[in-house]
């Protein structure tokens, strides 16, 4: 039978269910709340290291029907502070599960929270945004006191903890690029590797020590937290614009942005789910895309990139490019682990323009 559980947002609002997976000593556990529309691909989302300080709900009601398998695993280890459920499937039937979804978050020491009405939780953070909170077994006012303690991701910096502490490779035919580890997913290497040589370096290698690999691209990955904490990276990759070509995806993009002078902003409830539809302004070709971000780039803060693609749903921008640089990026997820397969197209583009230098007209 499992104990009963509070979860506590920093606003005041209070969620009943139980406890599930791991359970901290003191009841407590605490994070950004944000939901996940997906209807699958749970495993590939805990794992995502773009979760770093975050807390995830999913608005699917039943989670864990597969179980995990060790090849779905889009890092070493999950990185999300828990894990918000409506019901949670204690029998998994898959012929690849290797074990069951609790087991998995239990023995990687991930908290969660399950029997809670995630479609009440969900229009809550719709309506007044992702905040922080507290969830656990502790007594409601230790939780209601940490919830009010609980930090969101603003102005913080998560990529030092998510990145590679030294550079690995991958990959054996082709042009050699260099990756930059955000918080890279392996779903983005492997794509990488499929076409390059990739030499995946730590987010803090400067300009000179990428040059130094003597690399025919650059690629900028995935992430999490907040951009405008990382100008020292955005800096560094400046140096690089002109010098090779780069492509970026997700935290890369709004690294990107920044490192050309753009600004971004935090999104109210931000992009996670598998369906969200993308237009591609120079073809006018719609994408349905997998994304997982929670700040964007301002528009009328770029001088020197051209939008290239815009989410269908609220305008924000999906894609920079600027053909002088040889430079594009994207902010979802083309690799797409989990989601839809439409935007495969740009890791070939990506090794048309690195082999070639040719770029591309629609």
């Amino acid at each position: 039978m499992r104990a009963p559980a509070h979860l506590v947002l920093a606003d005041g609002a209070v969620f009943a269910g139980e406890a599930a997976g791991f359970v901290p000593r003191d009841g407590v556990a605490t994070g950004e709340f944000v939901f996940n529309t997906a209807l699958s691909g749970y495993q590939e989302v805990i794992t995502d290291p773009s979760y770093a300080g975050q807390v995830v709900a999913f608005t699917y009601p039943h989670v864990g029907n597969y179980g995990v398998t060790p090849v779905d695993d889009e890092s070493a280890r999950p990185w999300c502070r828990g894990v918000v459920v409506r019901e949670l499937n204690p029998v998994p039937s898959n012929w690849r599960a290797h074990e069951d979804l609790e087991a998995f978050l239990t023995r990687h020491r991930v908290p969660a929270l399950v029997g809670v009405d995630t479609r009440r939780l969900t229009r809550h953070l719709r309506a007044h945004g992702a905040l922080p909170g507290a969830f656990g077994t502790a007594p409601l006012a230790t939780l209601e006191a940490a919830a009010r303690e609980a930090r969101g991701t603003d102005d913080t910096d998560f990529v030092t903890t998510v990145t590679t502490s030294e550079t690995y490779r991958r990959g054996d035919a082709g042009r050699h690029v260099v990756a930059f580890d955000y918080g890279v997913k392996r779903t983005m290497v492997d794509q990488l590797a499929r076409r390059f040589r990739v030499s995946v370096v730590p987010a803090t290698t400067t300009a000179d020590e990428v040059l130094a690999l003597a690399p025919d691209g650059v690629f900028l990955s995935n992430g999490p937290g907040d951009p405008a904490a990382l100008d020292g990276l955005a800096a560094e990759l400046a140096r690089l614009l002109g010098r090779v070509p780069v492509f970026g995806i997700c935290l890369g993009h709004q690294l990107l942005a920044r490192a050309l002078g753009g600004r971004t902003y935090k999104l109210a409830f931000g992009h996670h789910g598998s369906n969200h539809p993308v237009k591609d302004l120079a073809t006018g070709r719609i994408e349905i895309t997998a994304q997982n971000h929670n700040y964007a780039v301002d528009p009328d803060s770029l001088e020197r990139a051209v939008v290239s693609h815009v989410d269908l749903n609220d305008g924000v921008v999906e894609g920079l490019a600027l053909r002088a640089e040889r430079c594009f990026s994207v902010q979802y997820h083309p690799e797409a682990g989990p989601g839809p397969h439409d935007a495969r197209y740009l890791f070939a583009r990506f090794a048309r323009l690195v082999e070639s230098g040719e770029w591309w007209e629609g």
